[in-house]
């Protein structure tokens, strides 16, 4: 049987995979391990905007209560937002039910620890077992005062907005922002954030009706945020997914900032400030090599981890890094908070548009981007690939065609039946070219997919 929990929580089409039942099942469950710690733990439960949020909400608390633990509803409010305020209001454990940046018929419940952070894999696992034998009936039903209650707290939304406007202390007044809001969770909170600390707000994609979440805009649809900002000459464009831990930017001149920039630009703020621990930042493997040239010519180290925020996370948290992240706009503040957090991002970069002078468009400068190229090979199997000699006589002719100017990079999915190939140099053309020479390679001996 397949691993119930994948690279961020259980995931999947909802009534296809992730059932009410299911959902019922992972609150007994998830309940019934954080009682090991606590008799009647409290959990804070927060969502997006999907039509099956409410639905999967309902029997996952439900699930909670029936063995004893109790839970407080948030409401819509952003991923980061359950985060912080797990640790903030001292709640014994937190759950997003969300599906990120997949469409709506898509969801997902993730939980978070009394710390505001993801579980490891081995407490997964434990919840996994609970599952089973919650499936089987095996796990107590208590009665009476045994079972747990249910609240709801709509104000929790407004703390995190306040949290967020505090970790700066620069208003942005004069500032023109245009806000997409992905019809996600931040719908509400995002504007309230930025108008709050001044800005002149225009906001596009806030008005979420349970099936509009990531189609065409937030931060895996750009274009119109692009078309706004160029429209009203604004400053910047900020781009949230639909649950909000991710931030994408567009600049006043209508080009896009990814993660690896604005980790850049927040990193180097920080070390002209003497708070960037061993001038480090930490990105991953997919971090652009300009990510890597810039921040060796500024004075910073760059470290690079596994594919996944959560590896950015244990890396910096073992170390105690500061700024970390990934190039699709996860962004992790460790000083701020304990997962990626999109307005949190947008903030800290709409503070340093106003501390220096510049645009964005100057600021952007820090860094010179290469040319990527991915091809995904959707393929039969995505096991044994790494010891095909064909494959890795491919991938070596590869890199002795760009040398020192550019890198080869392989990696299964972890969520799909693809194999992922990636090409970054100097000419796109040439990157192309290279990789579909690696993948036809791929599609031959792994068997590609219908």
């Amino acid at each position: 049987m397949a691993r119930l929990f994948g690279t961020d929580g259980v995931r999947g089409v909802v009534n296809e995979f992730l059932s009410p039942e299911l959902a019922y099942h992972l609150g007994r469950a998830a309940a019934t391990h954080f009682s090991k710690v606590k008799e009647h733990p409290t959990f804070l439960i927060g969502r997006d905007t999907r039509i099956s949020g409410s639905m999967l909400e309902s029997s996952l608390a439900s699930g909670i209560c029936s063995v004893g633990g109790n839970v407080v509803m948030a409401g819509i409010v952003p991923t980061p937002a359950v985060a912080y305020l797990v640790r903030q209001q001292s709640f014994d454990a937190g759950v997003v039910i969300s599906a990120s940046h997949n469409p709506f018929p898509d969801n997902g419940i993730k939980f978070f620890d009394g710390n505001g952070f993801k579980l490891p894999d081995a407490v997964e696992d434990e919840i996994e077992q609970y599952v089973h034998q919650s499936a089987d009936n095996e796990l107590p039903r208590p009665t009476g005062d045994g079972i747990g209650t249910i609240e709801y707290n709509s104000n929790l939304a407004h703390h995190y907005a306040h949290f967020v406007r505090h970790t700066i202390d620069t208003s942005l007044e004069g500032l023109t922002i245009v806000y997409d809001g992905a019809n996600g969770a931040a719908s509400s909170v995002g504007p309230e954030i930025l108008s709050g600390l001044g800005a002149k707000v225009i906001n596009i994609n806030i008005a979420p009706d349970g099936v509009n979440i990531n189609h065409h805009c937030g931060s895996t649809h750009l274009e119109g945020l692009r078309v706004a900002v160029l429209q009203h000459k604004a400053d910047f464009g900020i781009a949230n997914d639909g649950d909000a831990d991710r931030c994408l930017l567009i600049d006043n001149e209508g080009e896009t900032l990814d993660g690896d920039q604005i980790m850049l630009l927040c990193a180097m703020k920080l070390k002209n400030e003497g708070k960037l621990k061993d001038n480090m930042v930490v990105g991953t493997v997919m971090s652009n090599i300009g990510f890597h040239k810039a921040a060796k010519e500024l004075g910073m180290h760059t470290y690079s981890t596994a594919v996944g925020d959560r590896y950015v996370l244990e890396y910096m948290r073992e170390h105690g890094y500061s700024v970390g992240g990934e190039q699709s706009g996860h962004v992790i503040f460790l000083d701020h908070n304990t997962t990626g957090d999109g307005m949190l991002t947008a903030v800290q970069v709409a503070a340093l548009v106003k501390e220096s002078g510049k645009p964005l468009s100057e600021l952007a400068k820090i860094m010179t981007k290469y040319p990527q190229v991915l091809v995904n090979v959707r393929v039969v199997t995505k096991t044994g690939w790494e010891d095909n000699d064909l494959i890795k006589a491919a991938i070596v002719t590869a890199e002795g065609e760009l040398g020192d100017s550019g890198r080869v990079l392989v990696r299964a999915s972890g969520t799909e039946p693809l194999i992922r190939v990636m090409a970054e140099g100097p000419d796109q053309t040439e990157l192309q070219s290279i990789c579909q020479e690696i993948a036809d390679v791929i599609a031959h001996e792994q068997g590609l997919a219908e």
